[in-house]
């Protein structure tokens, strides 16, 4: 009889790990091979170039890259933030012949996933974009 009462918690503690190990590893499922393309609309429209020169315009269509389906909710919810940052980004741009350049845009291209980034960490979302893409970058001189 105290052999019974002696296995009987251990065999409760075995039952309970048994059922609680699937459960735990269903908690975080991988998200593998997603890409979501997430349009900011509308296009970006500002003025480049030194201060005091003709006025050159820059129209940026951007359509930000995310590789987990949870960053789509959290870039919508910071998108007036979002757009912000890059308008005084593109607004920042003074050489337009780099600005032109395919180097000039790569780096922009870099620079505007950086600081989208940045502000996604600031706000403790968790998420980050992969990548920043121009589906349309015109300058108008």
């Amino acid at each position: 009889m105290t052999f019974q009462r002696n296995i009987l918690p251990v065999l409760l503690l075995a039952l309970y790990a048994l059922m609680a190990g699937p459960a735990l590893a269903e908690e975080e499922p991988e998200e593998r091979g997603i890409t979501d393309y997430i349009e900011m609309e509308p296009a970006f429209v500002t003025h480049v170039g030194e201060p005091g020169t003709k006025v050159i315009y820059l129209k940026a269509s951007v359509t930000l890259r995310a590789d987990r389906e949870s960053t789509r909710p959290a870039l919508e919810a910071h998108m007036p933030r979002l757009r912000h940052e890059l308008v005084m980004l593109f607004g920042e741009q003074v050489d337009v012949d780099v600005l032109t350049s395919q180097q000039g845009q790569q780096a922009l291209r870099e620079e505007a996933a950086a600081r989208i980034n940045a502000v996604l960490e600031e706000q403790q979302t968790g998420e980050h974009i992969a990548g920043v893409l121009f589906t349309e970058f015109v300058v108008q001189r």
